[in-house]
């Protein structure tokens, strides 16, 4: 499965919820605004993020200034977004990731948290996250690799919290997949991943630390509307579950403009 973590942002597009494409606005917007001087001052890279939202600015020339605005949030999402294949050959490669590990080193940081926790931010990167960073090593691949597999995981699951993934969903989002060029053991695995029941225990054990947590939170608000209780109680739960402080989730919500 060594292309799922360019299909994460086909993904993305295709199995988020119909106010995703609004959240993703806010985040570019939110992330445009404060990014640059968060990283500045922790002496980080952000090559990839940079490019990400450097993009969403110029695809629409000054309209993108408010990439939330219908008229061209379409293009700004297919450029920034992407994934594998050639309907998306002019997207930013890795911008999906960049962006959750934009709002994930946001909130991380703004509480005073890295990967571990604690007072001073340590992330997958040094400074800042891997997806972050302008040239990933082989090893940094992995973890991207690991971290793309576990966000699409996240989205899956935040669409069952309150009821399966229907025959209908899977076909129209495998099918999105394989045009973007996925291979045959990413999409077995996809398909295993929509038709088994939710066990959000083994899934929150999965997770490795805080910072991959906080990605899988963002994307989790991105599949979902969170209009019934049902998501919502699954969202706490998630929270909970891998260790997420409160002000952390606060802020990823607030980037997503969305209140829980």
């Amino acid at each position: 499965m060594a292309n799922l973590s360019e299909l994460v942002g086909t993904f993305i597009q295709n199995a988020m919820g119909q106010s995703g494409g609004q959240r993703v606005g806010n985040v570019l917007q939110d992330l445009q605004a404060n990014i640059g001087n968060m990283v500045d001052r922790q002496g980080g890279a952000s090559g990839i993020l940079n490019t990400v939202l450097e993009t969403a600015k110029t695809t629409l020339g000054n309209a993108a200034t408010n990439p939330t605005q219908a008229a061209g949030l379409g293009a700004v999402l297919g450029s920034v977004l992407g994934g594998g294949g050639s309907s998306v050959s002019g997207a930013v490669k890795g911008g999906a990731l960049a962006l959750l590990a934009g709002v994930a080193y946001k909130a991380l940081t703004s509480a005073g948290q890295g990967a571990e926790g604690g007072a001073a931010p340590a992330f997958s990167g040094g400074a800042v996250p891997v997806a972050m960073t302008a040239a990933p090593t082989p090893a940094d691949h992995q973890v991207l690799a690991n971290t793309a597999e576990l966000v699409i995981r996240g989205m899956i699951n935040a669409a069952k919290a309150d009821g399966e993934v229907t025959a209908d969903e899977i076909i129209r989002i495998v099918g999105k997949l394989k045009e973007a060029g996925m291979d045959g053991d990413a999409e077995a695995w996809i398909m295993k991943e929509l038709r088994q029941p939710l066990d959000l225990d083994a899934f929150a054990a999965a997770i490795p630390n805080q910072e991959v947590a906080a990605q899988v939170y963002a994307a989790s608000l991105l599949a979902i509307e969170v209009d019934t209780p049902q998501e919502q109680a699954y969202l706490a739960d998630l929270a909970k579950k891998t260790g997420l402080d409160a002000a952390v989730v606060q802020n990823i919500q607030q980037t997503l403009g969305v209140k829980v």
